[in-house]
């Protein structure tokens, strides 16, 4: 038996791009920088994020840079060889849950809502405000 699951709790580091491949295909990439505390000081690690189908169509219209996310995933390593014929390796998070943490204005109003999810809690399932899966 074997596990690939990757959690991450962190802010989107920019403007996620996001392509269609056709009305209901899409994916969308964005950078996800975690932060970990340690003895000399505070280091952030950035990852790759690739999400697909519904969560590529949820990041367009709800993801920004800044958002704070929760992320459920797996971790996929893949290789790709450019334009000057050199190889180059790149590992990314594929999005299976996403939740979104930060507060987000409601349209024409200035209420605020936040998700009640903690670090200590399970995500939000599917169908609370703000909890999204692949599905």
């Amino acid at each position: 038996m074997s596990v690939n699951k990757v959690i991450l709790l962190g802010n989107v580091g920019k403007e996620p791009d996001i392509r269609y491949f056709d009305r209901q295909r899409g994916v969308a990439n964005f950078s996800l920088a975690t932060n970990e505390r340690t003895a000399s000081g505070e280091v952030t690690e950035w990852h790759n994020i690739t999400a697909f189908d519904r969560l590529a169509t949820v990041t367009e219209k709800m993801v920004h840079k800044g958002t704070k996310l929760y992320i459920e995933g797996r971790l996929r390593t893949r290789q790709f060889t450019d334009r000057e014929n050199r190889l180059h390796s790149v590992t990314e998070i594929i999005a299976d849950v996403m939740e979104i943490l930060s507060p987000r204005s409601v349209d024409n109003d200035d209420k605020h809502q936040e998700s009640t999810s903690t670090l200590g809690e399970p995500p939000a399932k599917p169908e609370d405000e703000g909890a999204f899966d692949a599905k």
